[in-house]
């Protein structure tokens, strides 16, 4: 399953992914630089045209074809601040796969998108929306994974990202296409590790 799939990495650049947690005195932003390198040059050996990486706060940029060889560019022109505007890039990154998938240009066993994020979104109904309203253009369960990583630990982002876990389906999603990994759930995995068991799961 895991060749000929595409995968789509978002990126939540709000302010607060400047914080420290304890472990080793990194920043949220460093961790997340070193993973997403992590992450990449796994995805380069399953895919060779590299991942779709999309860095977001109040608005987003979207990055194609990103290599291993590309991350620490992208991180050190981007910086946490602003606000976690989730709805709408998730909605840009699923308009995309159902754009390419209409015109024949998806891979034959679909898309995986992990967001990692360490906040609670601006909107919550709006993500839930974009999220089932793309369950209904689906025709099979496997076709589309969205993989929720919490980094940090704010409870009301865990509660809210556990909802979109178990959830959406009986909110009206067609399929359960959301899987969500937590602080808690980590345990002692780095996130390097949690993103690629989400490839891999």
């Amino acid at each position: 399953m895991l060749q000929n799939r595409d995968y789509t990495l978002i990126i939540d650049k709000s302010g607060s992914m400047a914080t420290k947690d304890q472990a080793g005195n990194k920043s949220r932003w460093t961790v997340m630089q070193e993973s997403t390198l992590a992450l990449a040059s796994k995805c380069e050996e399953l895919d060779p045209d590299g991942l779709t990486v999309y860095l977001f706060s109040g608005r987003f940029k979207r990055y194609e074809n990103v290599t291993a060889n590309r991350v620490t560019q992208l991180f050190q022109e981007n910086e946490p601040s602003g606000t976690t505007n989730l709805a709408g890039v998730l909605e840009d990154a699923l308009n995309d796969y159902f754009k390419r998938k209409r015109s024949g240009q998806t891979k034959q066993n679909g898309e995986t998108i992990l967001v990692v994020t360490d906040g609670e979104p601006d909107d919550r109904k709006a993500v839930m929306r974009v999220i089932i309203e793309a369950s209904r253009q689906m025709d099979r369960d496997e076709e589309l994974a969205i993989s929720f990583v919490q980094v940090g630990t704010d409870a009301t982002a865990k509660q809210f990202l556990k909802a979109l876990d178990d959830d959406l389906q009986s909110a009206g999603a067609k399929f359960d296409i959301v899987d969500t990994v937590t602080m808690d759930d980590m345990e002692d995995m780095t996130l390097s590790e949690v993103l690629l068991n989400a490839i891999t799961d």
